[in-house]
């Protein structure tokens, strides 16, 4: 199971759409996806259900199909974690869903980290409560991918979910906030995997199953960059050639061996377009942009782009598998 998590403490970058894309290109090649919105805003649940299917989901009252639905017995004291239900979207593809009530496991995350360090067994379960959600989920679904999208910060919530996955994908948008962003979240992740290899020696109970918690960086993605010819504009060019120090140093903590554009750095996974008009259609189509049909108005200049979009996707879906030692077809 390849588990990885996409993360940036920077909003606005375009990673719930990162995501959404990711989790249909994997599906269409044949591999089991199982899709866990780890958002309290719940963002990514939002752009795959309507209105109607959401209002089903979210009740008022109890939301028992839904993530924090999952940790309700464990929030009790009843137990562990339940296995959480699975929106189907696909065949290949399913969606634990993601809840606003989420928000209400930052405080028992934030109060469970310390009391690790004492070795509280209850302390452990509520740490790794989304590693056994998505666990457990994954063997329903049949899913080899695990994909977690996020919020925009550096909380508890993340910080468990992170130490939840096996990878990390970093969005970024080419401007000086994503540039800050690595420098923010680099230390973070690297103080997250240090402090929990160290943590994980003190659980008392051998029974439970916890993650590695190696958060490995698989990379990053430049989100929405323009092209002019064959070539992003000046003022983003400005941006994107210091991504790959920043990466190395912040991230990976070395210290570059030489000097990298982002278009030949090894981390830069991909450099996806701003697709601009499509992206609404595929909004209002509900499905992914290189899924436009002429039906849906992917005619003419749209109809080449979607074409273009499949291959960006497929090639940044490869460009994972390749680095998680997956082959994908």
């Amino acid at each position: 199971m390849k588990t990885i998590a996409f993360f940036n403490s920077q909003g606005g970058v375009g990673k719930t759409t990162l995501v959404y894309h990711l989790a249909w290109m994997l599906a269409e090649r044949g591999e089991g996806v199982l899709l866990l919105d780890l958002d309290p805003q719940a963002n990514l649940t939002r752009m795959f259900l309507p209105e109607d299917a959401l209002e089903e989901l979210w009740p008022k009252g109890e939301h028992p199909k839904t993530i924090f639905g999952a940790l309700r017995p464990l929030l009790r004291g009843l137990g562990d974690v339940e296995t959480p239900h699975i929106e189907p979207l696909d065949p290949r593809l399913g969606l634990v869903v993601g809840d606003l009530a989420l928000s209400r496991f930052e405080a028992p995350l934030s109060d469970a980290w310390p009391r690790c360090h004492k070795g509280e067994a209850s302390a452990f379960r509520t740490t790794t409560a989304f590693y056994r959600c998505a666990l457990h989920a994954a063997a329903a679904h049949l899913a080899t991918w695990v994909l977690i999208d996020v919020g925009p910060n550096l909380g508890a919530i993340n910080r468990a979910a992170l130490i939840a996955s096996r990878h990390v994908v970093i969005p970024l948008g080419p401007d000086l906030f994503s540039l800050q962003g690595l420098r923010n979240l680099g230390p973070s992740l690297r103080t997250w995997r240090a402090s929990w290899q160290e943590l994980a020696d003190k659980n008392p109970d051998a029974e439970l199953v916890m993650p590695e918690g190696k958060i490995k960086p698989l990379g990053y993605v430049v989100m929405q960059h323009g092209l002019r010819g064959s070539l992003p504009p000046q003022a983003y060019q400005h941006w994107l050639d210091r991504f790959p120090t920043e990466f190395r140093e912040s991230v990976l903590d070395e210290s570059p061996s030489q000097s990298l554009k982002a278009e030949n750095d090894p981390y830069c996974l991909a450099m996806l377009k701003h697709y601009r008009s499509l992206m609404p259609m595929a909004m209002a189509a509900r499905k992914p942009v290189f899924a436009l049909k002429p039906a849906d108005g992917a005619i003419g200049a749209h109809g080449e782009a979607v074409r273009h979009a499949h291959g960006d996707f497929l090639a940044l879906a490869r460009s994972i598998a390749d680095r998680c030692g997956a082959v994908l077809s």
